[in-house]
């Protein structure tokens, strides 16, 4: 039986990032979760699309625990065995929902961050079982990490 994986990730640049990883439906029983935009284009047949929300302000406080529950419906529903995510905000939650049920749980920092970390790589760093950095210098900031370069 083949593991089922899910590719989380949210809009813009960190969907970008995990829509390379699509290949691995050939191994894989992969889902997509990110937010809902006109951007959205991905070969993964199964995906969930969850309302995007503004980072900054009072929207991200009310809309983010709504974003939490919709990600731990999906996550009950799928079921998966493995967790990838690039990132950012909305993902948290999943992945906290994921740690408490044992599942896998792998972390790529964003391409774009290549001396600094993100606010999600940083409170994620310790909770995760794999943290992948994308540029060697990065390495000074998380030294547990595995550099394994470009996602491109």
């Amino acid at each position: 039986m083949r593991k089922k994986v899910c590719l989380i990730a949210s809009s813009g640049g960190h969907f970008e990032q995990i829509l390379m990883l699509e290949k691995l439906k050939e191994k894989f029983d992969l889902y997509i979760v990110t937010e809902k935009t006109e951007y959205e284009s991905t070969t993964i047949s199964k995906k969930y699309l969850l309302k995007q929300i503004n980072r900054k302000g009072f929207n991200v406080v009310v809309n983010l625990p709504i974003l939490t529950l919709q990600s731990f419906w999906v996550f009950l529903k799928e079921k998966p065995d493995v967790v990838i995510s690039t990132g950012a905000m909305f993902v948290i939650p999943t992945f906290l929902i994921a740690k408490l049920l044992k599942k896998k749980l792998i972390f790529i920092e964003s391409f774009a961050k290549v001396t600094s970390p993100t606010l999600t790589g940083k409170f994620l760093y310790n909770k995760v079982d794999v943290f992948i950095v994308q540029w060697p210098e990065m390495k000074k900031v998380y030294p547990n990490a595995i550099m394994l370069g470009s996602i491109y």
